[in-house]
């Protein structure tokens, strides 16, 4: 093929995105890197949104997108969703607050709509984030099994803090061997000091099997997303023999099912593989736009919380209570905010009608996706489960874990996305993608438009610079 001359993408996308580049440097005086999270920052800046409505973004500069990040998939329904607003005006009319500070009906509504989809959950304990989440998760295991030491899977993230900011994207240089991770320190002030967690290999059957015979008598849990970053599924065998092992050997099995849940399946992961996780942690969608966090799992488990078994905190020292210390202490002014639970409910409401429909976009979008690239004659290939996907570059295989995912040619996979930036489709550069019931045959028409035209100016990629 001959090598098309083209103009560099970041050239086109300074030009297009004028608003969002006087903006960033406005924020910086104000916000470290101009950003209030460090993943909503890409090079050279990141776009700068305006508006949202349905399936659509618009940046500061007037710039309408097709939006497949969707709040990192968060907003299964969109944006603006209707029931979302009805939902939330309901309540606030109904209650006539926005917040009691006491237990509420919603909490307990709320509980049984997610154990109808989620049969490994008893019980339930809300917070803030899916952070907190996987926080809390480690605590009650911990406790409940007087054990202190925790694994985790190379290429997985639970959440941005220091315990598990370790080997979510470490260069293999320094990761140790396949079958034998090393810890990767992924932020400062992370140590590899006889505390980090153990890593374990993902889909890596015989490395996996090993390290727990080796450390069990250790480990309070296993964390897991059962289906890597969203879109790299777990093989059946290895769930069922993790699931084995960590019975057999009295270890906590942690499904994070931040991302996963109601997308991978209705009921998460844990519906894919027919799998009874001790914990399950949840997040993003549950939500519908709003941050919430939910640790559900076995009662015993759970009820290492309860606050029947003494005196919490604030009662240190009561009489006739046991002490504080008997209880593992956990509390949040937020958790279970009436507000957030409704918007909640109106989602998974929606989803219960429409979600085989969402299912439907994304296997249209997928196969599309591969057709023009096949036709432009790029290794493109689409990989996920449910209402998440990513676009592989230069794969003669589906990715199967962390590892396969360094060997694609993320060069061009990110020229791509800077291509079809222009071209009116927002995602992050090289993330994956979040499909919403906001989406439909406009978009899907609108997106392999995009498509065509990026790969047409990518042609001769090997001489972009």
């Amino acid at each position: 093929m001959a090598i098309k001359k083209v103009e560099h993408p970041m050239i086109e996308f300074g030009l297009q995105t004028k608003g969002s580049y006087e903006h960033m440097q406005e924020a910086k005086k104000y916000l470290p890197g101009g950003v209030t999270a460090n993943i909503k920052h890409f090079a050279p800046y990141p776009v700068v949104m305006d508006k949202g409505k349905g399936a659509w973004l618009k940046d500061v500069d007037g710039h309408w997108y097709v939006d497949y990040l969707m709040g990192y998939g968060s907003l299964a329904l969109g944006h603006g969703h209707s029931k979302i607003k009805e939902a939330v005006y309901d309540q606030l009319m109904d209650d006539g607050t926005c917040l009691f500070g006491t237990p509420h009906k919603l909490e307990t509504a709320f509980a049984k709509k997610i154990m109808s989809y989620y049969p490994s959950i008893e019980k339930v304990r809300y917070t803030n984030s899916g952070t907190e989440a996987t926080q809390l998760a480690i605590r009650l295991a911990q406790v409940f099994t007087g054990k202190k030491r925790i694994a985790k899977f190379e290429g997985h993230y639970h959440g941005g803090y220091k315990e598990m900011l370790y080997s979510i994207n470490p260069p293999v240089s320094e990761a140790g061997l396949e079958e034998a991770p090393s810890p990767v320190p992924e932020s400062a002030g992370v140590d590899v000091d006889g505390q980090e967690p153990y890593i374990l290999p993902f889909n890596h059957l015989k490395g996996m099997e090993k390290l727990l015979k080796n450390h069990h008598k250790e480990l309070a849990a296993v964390l897991i997303e059962p289906v890597q970053s969203g879109f790299i599924p777990a093989d059946q065998v290895f769930m069922d023999r993790l699931r084995e092992l960590t019975k057999k050997y009295g270890v906590i099995l942690i499904y994070d099912e931040v991302k996963t849940g109601f997308r991978s399946a209705l009921g998460g992961g844990q519906e894919k593989y027919q799998v009874k996780p001790d914990l399950t942690t949840l997040g993003k969608v549950i939500g519908g736009g709003f941050p919430i966090g939910v640790v559900g799992g076995r009662s015993d488990i759970l009820d290492v919380s309860s606050p029947d078994r003494g005196a919490d905190v604030f009662e240190a020292g009561a009489q006739g209570k046991a002490s504080a210390k008997e209880v593992l202490f956990h509390s949040g002014t937020y958790n279970g905010h009436p507000t957030i639970l409704a918007a909640g409910l109106a989602t998974i409401s929606v989803l219960e009608e429409g979600y085989n429909d969402v299912l439907s976009f994304t296997n249209e979008l997928r196969k599309g996706i591969e057709e023009i690239g096949r036709k432009a004659g790029f290794p493109l290939k689409t990989c996920g489960v449910g209402s998440i996907f990513n676009v592989i570059w230069n794969q003669d295989t589906l990715p199967r874990h962390y590892r396969d995912l360094q060997k694609t040619n993320t060069k061009m996979r990110k020229e791509l996305d800077f291509k079809l930036l222009q071209s009116g489709l927002y995602t992050k550069p090289l993330n994956r993608y979040s499909i919403s019931a906001a989406h439909g045959e406009e978009e899907l028409e609108f997106t392999l438009k995009a498509y065509e035209k990026a790969c047409e100016s990518l042609k001769g990629g090997a001489g972009v610079s």
